[in-house]
């Protein structure tokens, strides 16, 4: 059982409606410093809701969350300063180089010589080459690694991304996805939303499923996996799958054949906005 100090991110039934539409139903989730924390679920799960919460974006009806130690209602400034948070959407300028866009955001953050934040981001994404050209004429993996590389400026202890490889083609999912095990190698507490499958499987150390505004299962991998009994599939035993898990765990018994365990393939999480 994990302590106090070796947890990042707690929260503790959360709660959030828009108008009659019931959002968030007592969210209640661990995050433990250094780990890549997936938040597994179909569009409309209430995944974005629920970082939109812990990064003082938005405050829950009921429940509390404490992010990098600190209250997110009663010190958000102090929760603040210890994230960053990357949403579906490159938050880039595309007119601006990709040192340009750095150098900005770390003037904004107060970084000191925000020139050599810059040089040193770059070089760690391995886009040094391509930092003096506009972002516009960068692919769209190229593009989200730069997003990412801006959110560290000032180096956040928790890093929120929401869909981080929503829109991308496979080549840039796996670029994002070196990107994401990179941070985690090097102590960055990581927690991601996402809808698919294999992207929770491939990147995380644990995995929360919600559904309809619920966690309905966390754990493992291993651990998700041994909630379904393994399959003897012509005399040879035969382990579940993690979207077999997924189906189970909400009640699905019908599906479309496919990788995400959403209906749309557009990516968005299609919660309900104020």
């Amino acid at each position: 059982m994990p302590t106090a100090p070796d947890i990042a991110i707690r929260a503790t039934g959360l709660t959030k409606s828009f108008k009659d539409a019931a959002v968030l139903r007592g969210v209640d989730l661990q995050v433990r410093r250094g780990e890549i924390f997936a938040l597994l679920g179909s569009n409309g799960a209430g995944k974005t809701t629920t970082v939109n919460i812990l990064s003082t974006l938005l405050a829950p009806d009921a429940g509390a969350a404490v992010v990098g130690g600190f209250d997110t209602a009663r010190e958000p400034e102090r929760v603040r300063e210890t994230i960053s948070l990357t949403g579906q959407f490159a938050a880039v300028d595309v007119i601006l180089t990709g040192r340009e866009n750095l150098v900005l955001v770390a003037r904004l953050r107060g970084v000191p010589d925000p020139a050599r934040v810059a040089d040193d981001l770059l070089r760690r994404f391995g886009l040094h080459e391509a930092g003096d050209r506009r972002v516009g004429t960068w692919s769209g993996g190229m593009t989200r690694r730069l997003d990412i590389a801006m959110s560290l400026v000032g180096s956040p202890a928790v890093i929120f991304l929401d869909e981080p490889t929503t829109g991308l083609d496979p080549e840039g999912r796996r670029e994002v996805w070196r990107t994401i095990t990179e941070l985690a190698g090097a102590g960055t507490t990581i927690l991601l939303t996402t809808q698919y499958l294999e992207e929770a499987e491939h990147l995380a150390d644990r995995i929360a499923v919600l559904h309809q505004g619920t966690i309905l299962a966390e754990g493992t991998l291993a651990e998700l996996k041994a909630l379904l009994p393994p399959a003897e599939i012509e005399y040879v035993e035969r382990q579940p799958t993690l979207e077999q898990v997924f189906l189970a765990v909400i009640g699905r018994r019908s599906h479309t054949p496919g990788r995400t365990p959403g209906s749309s393939s557009s990516g968005a999480d299609e919660e309900v906005r104020p």
